[in-house]
């Protein structure tokens, strides 16, 4: 009875088990990490055709403002966090597992393979694609041993077989090893990126060129957009500091950027402490590395500089950058905010109804069309102008609101607390003065370059992957296995003859692909000596 209901036990466990064991085995399959790794590079495209959150939540936002029906079903998805998606996860934890699936028996089976022992030689070697049989002078030890020594670079193995000597030998266990080296070296950098996800962090800044106040990277705060890893929690970051000298762009005849340039001062380590500045020449692709950190030079534009003076002749001078519209003309749009000097008005509201904004376009190389409309025909700074509007009024600065610094809170416009007082174009010197006696002047423009600082603890481990993929894939693809025995008898059969003629058999057969080893097995035969003899390929 106690017997009955074991087996019935062991029958219900293996009923439930079975399709558990199915879908490891077929997780675990070659064909499913090939197919998860083609899902991988195809789930990749929208993150690089799409823009993402995590590069550009301005970009983002009016992909779906411009696609109102395709966008938000694209957001719900994930098509803007592509990399951080749930199906893109998905994707990539499976192949994880699969490949780990994949490479534990594998490589069991290697170990076995190498602790095996050369297999024994064949009773009838003309069977075998490749095969030579010739006479040597010398006794069956003596030519024995001058095969040992041409093979000693092979795994071989000697047999005594009453008075022929069977020589087995093997090469081309790299092969595997160079198999299994790629696809560990795959997993070691599928790895290391989710962990240098998790532990690293990016943000981006712009600096105002020339002479510019710079940026110290030792908060979050400095950054205009920062995304960090779950294991960071923004209290350790890299401390350095940066400041801009100047920027240089060249431009092709059409427009067409050629490359970016800028020299650039840095601090980081001990420095900091003795305020030791260091020159770097920063450009595209050849980023500054410092503390295990990077800094990349990403993109640039202008920041305008306009100087407002009130009526009791106190003035405010700022330089704000503005968002490049056109990439190949560099027209630029912003806006600027500027709060009267205290003590000018007596109450807070009266000091608020006064406050100055500027919203417009600037173009570095300025072309004014029929209508007096403003544009850019050029992207360097030939002939700068700008075409703005000036507002004065309640420009939201006492709101605790958020604001956008490149355009004005247009909700203030509409409710007429921010009235526009002027629609102007100028160019550097030119003021334009306003009812009350207020002048705006524009004073011309800076460059500013946009930097990106990032932090990945895992870069080293993902170079020496990758650099172990490549060899071992170059290893798996470059090496053959073959194997090759010698039946080495007296001739006649006789060990008592006084015969010094030795009979040599030798048989040769390439595991995988045959490509390249029937030169070898003849350059082999030849070392040895037997090159009169019957030679045979095919089956």
């Amino acid at each position: 009875m106690l017997a009955a209901t074991k087996q019935k036990e062991t029958v219900l466990i293996r009923r439930v088990t079975k399709p558990m064991r199915m879908v490891w085995r077929n997780l675990t399959s070659m064909g499913t990490a090939l197919v998860l790794l083609f899902l991988l590079a195809v789930a990749a495209i929208p993150g690089a055709l799409l823009p993402q959150r995590s590069l550009n939540t301005q970009r983002v936002n009016e992909y779906i403002a411009e696609q109102p029906t395709i966008g938000p079903i694209l957001d719900r998805f994930g098509f803007f966090d592509v990399f951080s998606s749930f199906w893109f996860t998905a994707i990539y934890a499976l192949l994880f597992i699969s490949l780990i699936g994949c490479i534990v028996p594998r490589a069991v089976d290697h170990w076995h393979a190498l602790r095996a022992p050369v297999v024994r030689v064949p009773r009838n070697l003309a069977r075998l694609p490749k095969h030579r049989v010739g006479t040597l002078e010398g006794t069956p030890d003596d030519v024995a041993a001058t095969a040992q020594q041409m093979l000693r670079r092979w795994r071989v193995s000697v047999r005594k077989n009453g008075s022929d000597v069977e020589i087995s030998a093997e090469r081309g266990h790299s092969r595997e090893l160079g198999n299994l080296v790629f696809h560990v070296a795959l997993v070691f950098v599928l790895a290391a990126v989710a962990i240098g996800r998790v532990l690293g962090y990016e943000g981006s800044v712009i600096v105002v060129a020339n002479g510019g106040p710079g940026i110290c990277t030792g908060s979050p705060a400095v950054y205009d957009s920062f995304r960090a890893g779950q294991g960071v929690d923004g209290t350790e970051l890299t401390p350095f500091c940066v400041r801009v000298n100047d920027f240089t762009a060249d431009y092709l005849p059409t427009g067409q950027a050629e490359m970016f340039t800028s020299n650039i001062e840095y601090q980081a380590g001990d420095d900091l402490a003795t305020n030791t500045w260091r020159p770097y020449r920063l450009r595209v692709n050849e980023p500054l590395r410092v503390e295990g950190d990077r800094l990349y030079l990403i993109g640039h534009g202008y920041a305008p500089t306009f100087t407002v003076t009130f009526p009791n002749g106190e003035s405010r001078t700022e330089t704000l950058q503005f968002a490049p519209e056109d990439a190949t003309s560099f027209l630029s749009s912003g806006a600027m905010r500027f709060d009267p000097p205290g003590g000018l008005y007596g109450t807070s509201d009266e000091r608020r109804q006064n406050q100055i904004a500027i919203e417009g376009l600037f173009a570095p190389t300025a072309f004014f069309h029929e209508e007096n409309l403003l544009t850019s025909v050029f992207p360097a700074m030939t002939d700068p102008a700008v075409a703005i509007d000036i507002y004065r009024g309640d420009i939201g600065l006492d709101t605790g609101r958020a604001q956008n610094i490149f355009t004005l809170d247009q909700s203030l416009i509409e409710q007429e607390r921010l009235v526009r007082q002027a629609r102007v174009n100028l160019y550097p010197g030119e003021v334009e003065v306003l009812d009350d006696g207020t002048e705006v002047r524009f004073d011309g423009a800076d460059e500013w370059v946009s930097l990106q600082v990032s932090h990945d603890p895992m870069q080293g481990l993902v170079l020496v992957s990758a650099i172990a993929m490549t060899l071992g894939l170059v290893g798996s693809l470059l090496i053959t296995r073959r194997r090759v025995w010698l039946r080495i008898s007296p001739e006649g059969g006789d060990t008592h003859s006084d015969s010094r003629r030795t009979v040599v058999d030798i048989g040769g057969l390439a595991r995988t692909d045959q490509a390249g080893w029937g030169p070898e097995f003849d350059k082999l035969c030849d070392r040895l000596g037997v090159r009169e003899a019957t030679h045979r390929d095919g089956a």
